[in-house]
């Protein structure tokens, strides 16, 4: 009876950065929009804006992390 596998913990660094989509694929906020912006063009800061979705083979093992599946 008490031979059950433990359960996997949630990485809560990776729940503060990152969501995962509903097809399971990783999205994060731009870098460099944080601070220092005052000496950065307008267009720069514009491009920065939007998230980035990867589906790569690192984005897999945090949504594995992050308690999702692969």
């Amino acid at each position: 009876m008490g031979d059950a596998m433990p359960k996997t913990k949630t990485h809560k660094a990776s729940k503060k950065r990152f969501r995962v989509t509903a097809s399971g694929k990783l999205t994060r906020s731009s870098a460099g929009k944080k601070h220092l912006n005052s000496h950065k063009a307008g267009k720069r800061k514009r491009q920065l804006r939007g998230g980035v979705v990867s589906d790569t083979a690192i984005a897999k093992k945090y949504v594995k992390l992050m308690g999702g599946e692969c």
